[in-house]
């Protein structure tokens, strides 16, 4: 059946600053910590690093072209904090904060919505020499660094986004190790939780008092627990991987309060001293709309001890993992089809984790800020891409928060991630997410079909039956 989406209801797609930028060293930008951990000896596939990456500094025109020719109504991008402020504090970069200008110009020009992210991951390194992410200087930094970004951008930004899943830059930064700065700390990572809390309620008094028009929005990678058996055990082991990855930002942003059994499970790796008076209240800055990304859902148990450990959530077989204070909990494989990450493919859980919010959060909008999937993508001899795989993952994931809006769920806006293949981290350029090919050696941009496929949704608003299989 056809699905037909709200008149006003957002469609957008999404990147991030040291994903698609390059030009890492060009114009007064200084290092990052990504910078600093890709050029590190094995941290990445193959070497790889965002030097270069998508080239989007210098071809930013084009690209917002691809925008406007795809019918989005918003474009979700990163400002790379070392590009405007390269030692995290002190002297702006102006060539650094110019480039968004223009970028943020250009978008209107072509009709298309601004949403600008502070921070995706991008840590100045001079902050992170200073401690980084667990002390409570760098979330004092960061208010100071999106005054003057917003300062000089807000009245043209539709939407300021704080934060790009904190989950991410704290738990796989400084609790596993599989993301920069990495660091193998439980205790720093939760510390980290806890400034990257208070930098978001800091930069949101920030944002609404020099941009009160614009909307305030933070993007959470919110995870979609379910439990191995109706046992108790599993049940409990649900709980507490829910307070670690949902709950820990969800209380303090929304509620103004963490959670009690989060503090009590972790009590054994800190004693949450670094929290002071006042701060959690400080980190419940009024939102207008909550970010959403979501890509999979986890299996759980509580593990015996005994039995062999999964490595389902890709770090069990790791002496470090980001469950910190929740190591007994495992993590178990689920069944096909699976995307390029290794991530099952299950759209009813879109479904799921919205209506949740909706419960839990009446009269918050919602907005879906990354929905996507890298798969193995093959160029035909005709140069064109057919990426149905992408395409089906894509309409079922639609379909979902269609489902979610029927059942009451006020969701604004669709994004997906992403719009250009780009540097993924730590599987540097060997997973390719984006509806919009890039040649790494020519950077030549061809859309795949799931892009003609998207522009046909974004267009009409219309969710077509969906293609053949």
């Amino acid at each position: 059946m056809r699905r037909v989406f709200p008149e006003g209801f957002v469609w957008g797609s999404a990147t991030a600053a040291y994903q698609i930028e390059g030009a890492a060293t060009e114009d007064g930008r200084g290092p990052s910590i990504w910078d600093t951990y890709s050029h590190t000896s094995g941290r990445t596939l193959n070497g790889d690093t965002g030097d270069v990456a998508a080239d989007h500094y210098h071809r930013w025109a084009e690209d917002l072209g691809h925008v406007a020719g795809l019918g989005l109504g918003a474009y979700r991008f990163s400002i790379s904090w070392p590009r405007v402020r390269p030692g995290g504090c002190g002297p702006v970069n102006r060539a650094g904060l110019d480039f968004y200008s223009r970028l943020v110009d250009g978008l209107l020009e072509r009709g298309v919505r601004p949403v600008a992210t502070l921070y995706h991951w991008d840590l100045p390194q001079e902050l992170e020499d200073a401690g980084g992410w667990p002390t409570r200087d760098t979330a004092l930094r960061f208010a100071e660094y999106a005054a003057e970004v917003v300062g000089a951008l807000g009245d043209r930004v539709h939407t300021w986004t704080t934060f790009n899943e904190p989950w991410c830059s704290a738990y796989l930064g400084y609790g596993s190790g599989v993301h920069a700065p990495g660091r193998t700390e439980p205790a720093a990572a939760l510390a980290a939780v806890h400034h990257l809390n208070l930098a978001h309620g800091l930069a949101g008094r920030v944002i609404r008092e020099l941009a009160p028009a614009a909307e305030l929005s933070v993007t959470l990678n919110l995870h979609v627990f379910r439990p191995a058996s109706g046992s108790a055990a599993d049940a409990d082991a649900v709980r507490r991987v829910d307070a670690l990855a949902n709950r820990a930002f969800l209380g303090p942003m929304l509620d103004g309060a963490y959670p009690a059994d989060l503090l009590a499970d972790t009590a054994t790796v800190t004693d949450w001293s670094f929290v002071r008076d006042g701060d959690e209240r400080t980190a419940a800055a009024p939102l207008d709309v909550l970010g959403v990304n979501y890509y999979s859902t986890a299996l759980v148990r509580a593990w015996d001890g005994v039995s062999a450990r999964s490595d389902a959530d890709g770090h069990g077989s790791s002496a470090h993992t980001p469950w910190v204070g929740a190591e007994d909990v495992d993590f178990l494989p689920q069944p096909g089809p699976h995307t390029a990450m290794g991530w099952n493919i299950e759209p009813a859980g879109l479904t799921e984790l919205l209506l949740r919010l909706h419960r839990e959060h009446p009269g918050l909008p919602l907005m879906v800020t990354e929905n996507g999937a890298a798969f193995d993508d093959v160029v035909s001899p005709d140069g064109r891409v057919r990426d149905g795989r992408r395409v089906d993952y894509l309409h079922r994931h639609v379909d979902a928060v269609g489902a979610a809006m029927d059942a009451g769920a006020d969701v604004r806006g669709y994004f997906v991630w992403s719009l250009l293949d780009n540097f993924e981290w730590g599987y540097g350029y060997d997973r390719r997410f984006g509806i919009i090919r890039v040649d790494y050696d020519t950077q030549q941009r061809t859309w795949k079909d799931s892009a003609h496929w998207y522009r046909a949704l974004a267009t009409t608003g219309r969710l077509e039956p969906p293609p053949s299989r």
